[in-house]
């Protein structure tokens, strides 16, 4: 994780008005960072459509990988 992302992370933490949970978070990020959320679900359709036939890398979804991000950096801040 990017201290970028951490920053970004911060930043919808300290927007939050509930209890902070992932799903809080998750929402968060999608209102306040609307164009990097739209870049990595960029990423993720370039990824899969240059696949080579019978080659898979697995890679997660956004959804998948923004929430296990945020469920890390949650993690963190609790220590």
């Amino acid at each position: 994780m990017t201290s970028n992302q951490e920053e970004l992370f911060q930043k919808v933490l300290e927007s939050l008005e509930e209890k902070t949970t992932e799903q809080n978070m998750f929402n968060g990020y999608l209102a306040l960072f609307p164009e990097e959320w739209k870049q990595r679900k960029i990423l993720y359709s370039k990824f899969n459509r240059s696949k080579q036939f019978g080659k898979t890398i697995p890679l997660p979804k956004p959804e998948v990988s923004l929430r296990k991000e945020i469920r890390v950096w949650l993690k963190k801040q609790v220590l």
